[in-house]
């Protein structure tokens, strides 16, 4: 799956008509959220608090590790992740600032 990251650079999306550009960059985050298991991983590394280890989201996922760190990879992907290696673990943090374009889009009228 081929997504860019969403860069906010100008006034909210939804004050104005969404150019073309906009529209596409917004349309391909959230079908990267459109998948149930990524919208879980997202939802319980924000609600952490602060990063969580790949290694303690497969039994609440309750999925393989490799799917996981599938999932796990296209957010990071999306920019919606950020993954911090140490050792042989991978940890994972929100980019707070890029899920706040989503949420923005979402709440503007």
């Amino acid at each position: 799956m081929d997504v860019q990251p969403i860069e906010q650079c100008c006034a909210p999306f939804m004050e104005e008509v969404l150019g073309v550009d906009e529209a596409a960059e917004l349309a391909a985050a959230f079908k990267v959220l459109s998948d149930p298991i990524r919208l879980r991983l997202l939802s319980l590394i924000a609600g952490a608090g602060g990063e969580m280890c790949a290694c303690d989201l497969v039994e609440p996922i309750g999925r393989s590790q490799p799917t996981v760190s599938h999932h796990l990879s296209i957010l990071t992907d999306a920019g919606l992740l950020e993954r911090t290696r140490r050792g042989k673990w991978a940890w994972f943090k929100v980019v707070p600032e890029r899920v706040s374009i989503l949420r923005d889009a979402l709440t503007s009228a």
